[in-house]
């Protein structure tokens, strides 16, 4: 068994559209960041990568390389599932959280973690996806951007 962490952060930026965990959601900004800037997913691709020792995103999908440039991370995290079979493992679990003042996302994570389970290749209660705020502290907590972790579990 491997277990990695990982974590994304993005500030808001005018004029894209949201998604966080491979989902839309709507009524908000969206994200500043080279890709589509899904910061759960972003998470996710860094805790699986580090659990199987295999670096990190800017490695695999570098923001200098245009041929990211408004990539959809779910294809991101596709790619690393194949490097991870690749390299023999399996994922058995993810836990995700998100940490944002707005907006709020109870609606929206069950569709997320069926999104992932979906991408990952594992049943859904093999994926886990929670939100939370950061009471008002430092710059997520005056909403300028969202953040997320995530801790993988590899086999």
């Amino acid at each position: 068994m491997r277990v990695g962490i990982g974590y994304d952060v993005h500030p808001f930026a005018k004029g894209r559209p949201l998604v966080l965990g491979g989902v839309p959601v709507g009524g908000e900004d969206g994200l500043s960041g080279h890709s589509d800037a899904d910061a759960v997913l972003h998470a996710i691709i860094d805790a699986l990568l580090g659990a199987a020792g295999l670096g990190d995103i800017g490695q695999h999908f570098p923001s200098e390389d245009p041929a990211y440039a408004g990539a959809d991370s779910k294809e991101l995290l596709r790619h690393v599932v194949g490097l991870l079979k690749g390299a023999g493992y399996q994922v058995e679990n993810v836990d995700a959280t998100v940490i944002a003042e707005r907006p709020r996302l109870q609606g929206y994570l069950g569709r997320m973690r069926q999104t992932i389970a979906a991408v990952l290749g594992v049943e859904d209660a093999r994926v886990s996806v929670k939100a939370t705020t950061h009471e008002g502290l430092g710059a997520i907590g005056r909403g300028e951007g969202i953040a997320a972790m995530a801790v993988a579990l590899l086999k």
